[in-house]
């Protein structure tokens, strides 16, 4: 079984920064694509940023320029740098493995359990 636990939410300031970490646990062989979500009260789920294998990532164009999306393979887990933080940034940040492979299984996919980041003054 694999999980994704999620870290580093919290309440910043316009301007501010804050740093996501994601951590997939369990026997993974390879994850192919990881990334973040956020929804905001009342509006749809969107993504974020994602990256790729191989690929260079991919940025929401309402975040490009301020937030970073990186990766560590060897510990299966992906973080969000962001930065110039704006009220309009807040949201529930939601974690997202895509094609992952295991001992047992292929090719599916899970979320994490979503950590708040509210930016406010």
């Amino acid at each position: 079984q694999v999980q994704l636990v999620e870290s580093g939410g919290g309440l910043v300031q316009p301007g501010g920064s804050l740093r996501l970490s994601c951590a997939a646990s369990g026997i993974i062989l390879s994850i192919n694509d990881m990334g973040w979500y956020r929804q905001a009260l009342g509006k749809e789920r969107e993504l974020v940023a994602s990256v790729i294998s191989g690929l260079p990532p991919t940025y929401a164009d309402s975040v490009k320029g301020r937030f970073t999306i990186s990766r560590d393979n060897a510990k299966n887990t992906v973080y969000l740098q962001m930065n110039s933080l704006k009220p309009e940034d807040t949201a529930v940040y939601y974690c997202n493995a895509k094609d992952i492979t295991t001992t047992t299984y292929r090719g599916f996919e899970v979320w994490g359990q979503g950590t708040l980041v509210t930016v406010s003054s």
